[in-house]
């Protein structure tokens, strides 16, 4: 959530910092605003609403030699939590001086008796956020050393930051500091980019430090040094994005959603290649460090996960139990940090998030280890927290996503799941021959994927015939049951139609009274087990006078007599069904919202990563 970008180095630091924030922007935000530093002068503009309209707004108000000799600046794009989305409450925040500019990604927690105390004290603010509350504690503690300034604050503060402090008083100087919400730091000869997310820094190199918890580093054009709260030295490595700017455009299509739909056979194929082995029936999942013998030792599996990734979680339940013997609990993280889950030493408890910085799921990582719990990741960015802190796991490979509304990710997810439950299973109970033949399957996914994204014009045509719906349900069984729920959050993200997932059978104990001519309802009726069960709440529906849209499996033409439209799949086992079906229903959101004339890349009050609880 939010955006960072800092810049000091000898670049024009206002282009750096625009460039970054439209680099972000698909984290999801609703303002911006940027500070430079400029002979000695700090210059603060914002604007609610888009990057445009600050970039705008920095045209018409400052004058060509301040937009072009500035060396040194922060910039960010909001998401409301304290506030709603004004000019005053986007950030940067200044201090009660007017010379010393903060942003910040997180929650201050305690905000509101830090506020009333500095308040009391003769200071006062001009925004609603909790932000400018850490901007003046700062302010107030600063006695000549801006790094002893910052570090006393923070000791003050309770919640999570991501944070870019300058000061007109130190010109060339920096301080970035985390706990709990992402920063980075791009290296360059004789400049550095402090960023939330590395998109913002790829122009310019892909040599990174990642900042862990408690970290404060000071950044200058040629050196980061990096301490806990306390000042004392830490050392960070420096790692390297193996993905380049090129990735995060859009490539011709109209929304990046469109185009990582369109991206899932290149995708999947990355997340596959080199993981199976054919020989012995099983996967190669090296980052998972365990041996085969420790896999028997598992005595239980719980995957903590939020939003799509739950969605994620719940397939692979299906898979650890079928394949592997392997009893699975699937937990929203929020609730399981704060429920007082019981854990033991014999648990592997599986963190899915695609950011890797998900604040709930980071959370049950840190609850999960104090309760002796092994862990495990399922990411897709390199570096991220949840990636580091587990020490183990399996990365996507699908690389960037950018649309709000995951889609390759979250096929990527259930894929990985899917070659882990192959794993497990092989240690404990799957034959080889049973292995072999499901790696032919998986490797068989980009194929059947490629299959459904040839049925796009279709489903466009299904889509709008549904786009003016104002209410909609998805209905599965089994392995589709989750994909029911995937299917409708889709449609709400983009569409702002309103959508239910539900098991079928549930669909008679209390949703049927709902269902009426202008409720369409999405029926997964692959030719998977459980088939004929659907048919029978097809059926259901239609005595209701619901229209039904039915997902089928191609040549399966006498579901064509129960469903008003119907969607095209390919012939798939029910391990295979969960993933050719997602696709399926990404298409029809995408259309749907498509037809309505929504902002689909960036949905509103959304965003890509939440850093924040």
């Amino acid at each position: 959530m939010c955006g960072i970008v800092a810049y000091v180095g000898q670049r024009n630091a206002l282009d750096v910092l625009l460039n970054g924030l439209k680099r972000v922007e698909y984290r999801g935000y609703d303002s911006a605003g940027v500070a430079v530093l400029n002979d000695g002068h700090l210059s603060l503009l914002k604007a609610a609403g888009k990057v445009a309209n600050l970039a705008q707004r920095v045209d018409e108000a400052w004058s060509p030699d301040l937009r072009d000799s500035a060396h040194m600046g922060i910039a960010h794009t909001r998401w409301a939590t304290h506030g709603p989305p004004t000019d005053s409450n986007a950030h940067p925040h200044l201090d009660g001086s007017g010379q010393l500019a903060l942003v910040h990604n997180g929650i201050i927690e305690n905000y509101a008796t830090l506020k009333q105390q500095l308040e009391s004290r003769g200071h006062s603010f001009a925004s609603e956020t909790d932000s400018e509350v850490l901007a003046h504690l700062i302010g107030e503690l600063y006695q000549g050393d801006l790094l002893a300034a910052v570090c006393a604050a923070l000791q003050h503060v309770e919640g999570t930051f991501g944070l870019a402090v300058m000061d007109a008083r130190h010109p060339d100087m920096v301080i970035a500091a985390r706990r709990g919400s992402p920063i980075l730091i791009g290296l360059g000869a004789q400049e550095k980019i402090v960023a939330s997310d590395a998109a913002a820094i790829l122009t310019y190199t892909r040599q990174v430090i990642y900042l862990d918890d408690n970290d404060i580093a000071v950044v200058t054009p040629t050196n980061v040094d990096i301490c806990d709260l306390n000042r004392f030295p830490v050392a960070r490595e420096t790692a390297s994005i193996q993905w380049d700017a090129a990735a995060s455009q859009r490539g011709g299509y109209e929304h990046f959603m469109l185009k990582e739909i369109f991206e899932q056979p290149t995708s999947l194929s990355d997340t596959i290649r080199g993981r199976l082995d054919l020989t012995l029936g099983t996967a190669l999942l090296s980052g998972l460090n365990m041996t085969p013998r420790e896999v028997v030792d598992i005595g239980r599996l719980v995957t903590v996960a939020c939003g799509t990734s739950l969605h994620a979680g719940l397939v692979g339940e299906y898979y650890f139990e079928g394949l592997a013997d392997l009893p699975t609990d699937v937990e929203q993280a929020a609730e399981f940090r704060y429920r007082n889950p019981i854990v033991t030493s014999r648990d592997l408890v599986i963190a899915i998030s695609q950011s890797g910085e998900t604040a709930d799921t980071l959370a049950a990582v840190r609850e999960a280890r104090q309760k002796g719990a092994l862990i495990a990741g399922v990411c897709n960015v390199v570096g991220s927290t949840i990636a580091r802190e587990t020490g183990r796991g399996v990365y996507l490979h699908a690389g960037p996503e950018i649309g709000v509304a995951s889609t390759k990710a979250f096929t990527a997810q259930v894929t990985v799941l899917l070659m882990m439950a192959l794993k497990f299973g092989r240690c404990r109970r799957l034959s080889r021959e049973r292995g072999m033949e499901l790696c032919r399957e998986i490797q068989q996914i980009p194929a059947k994927v490629e299959d459904v994204l040839a049925e796009n014009d279709r489903i466009a045509r299904v889509a709008e015939a549904y786009a003016g719906a104002q209410n909609a349900f998805f209905i599965g069984r089994g392995y589709l049951y989750p994909i029911a729920l995937e299917g409708a959050l889709k449609l709400k993200e983009i569409s702002y139609l309103h959508a239910e997932g539900y098991h079928a059978a549930e669909l008679k104990h209390g949703p049927i009274a709902l269902l009426q001519p202008d409720v369409p309802v999405v029926a997964l009726a692959n030719d998977v087990p459980g088939k004929e069960k659907t048919l029978s709440n097809i059926q259901e529906c239609r005595a209701r006078h619901a229209p039904v849209i039915a997902v089928r499996t191609r040549g399966d033409d006498g579901i064509d007599q129960l469903a008003n439209h119907t969607i095209e799949v390919p012939p798939s086992s029910a391990l295979v069904a969960p993933i050719t079906t997602t696709v399926a229903l990404q298409l029809f959101a995408y259309h749907v919202a498509r037809y309505r004339g929504c902002e689909i890349d960036q949905p509103r009050n959304l965003a890509k990563s939440v850093t924040v609880e």
